[in-house]
């Protein structure tokens, strides 16, 4: 393999060569952030003109494995503020689930409530329509610029962190499949395979 096809892959399209799109490892070396990166882009979501609206979204994202699509198209009927319930719909076929809000959370909600204009979607755009996934993305891609981490950043690294920050805890399989919805378990599974706690104790000094 030459030193050109590290570029892309090319695939043969009705006699002429297109550019197809490498796998994830050829842009960043994972698909998850950690806590500490993710607390990087809530602050710099601070510095935003929505910045309040911004790092919220990052925060509930992160907290509750929500996908892009999820986060969205949370309504204020899902949030519990005077219980702290979450009531999480899943998409793709997803286990739907109910998720206790931390104090940090529910602040941050009640002052999102109170700041914008009132409306059905807990996270609006200037034009009062529900945030798009697609703006998300884009924010997240900026953000991680600011931030300065070193890869590409999008949403879906918020779910994959929620994961892997659980399994490392010790969150046992079942209760971490339940918590992000997940159908199959093996999807669940990998959280734990590349747990880096679970070779702690191989070695002793």
């Amino acid at each position: 393999m030459n030193a050109a096809s590290n570029a892309s892959t090319p695939t043969t399209v009705k006699g002429t060569v297109a550019r197809g799109r490498l796998p994830n490892t050829h842009y960043r070396t994972r698909e998850y952030l950690t806590e500490r990166e993710v607390e990087r882009l809530i602050k710099a979501a601070g510095h935003n003109r929505h910045g309040h609206r911004d790092a919220t979204m990052i925060l509930l994202a992160f907290r509750h494995g929500l996908r892009a699509c999820e986060l969205c198209s949370l309504r204020w009927e899902q949030v519990d503020l005077g219980h702290g319930r979450l009531h999480v719909s899943r998409a793709k076929n997803g286990v739907p689930s109910v998720h206790p809000l931390t104090g940090t959370e529910l602040r941050a909600l009640r002052r999102l409530q109170r700041e914008q204009e009132p409306g059905r979607y807990v996270f609006m755009s200037e034009r009062g329509a529900p945030m798009s996934a697609v703006g998300f993305r884009r924010m997240m891609g900026r953000l991680g610029k600011a931030a300065k981490i070193p890869f590409p950043v999008h949403p879906h690294m918020l779910r994959h962190a929620a994961g892997f920050k659980l399994a490392n805890q010790g969150v046992d399989t079942r209760s971490l499949q339940q918590y992000l919805g997940h159908k199959n378990i093996q999807h669940t599974v990998r959280y734990t395979e590349l747990s880096p706690d679970r070779f702690r104790d191989f070695w002793k000094d």
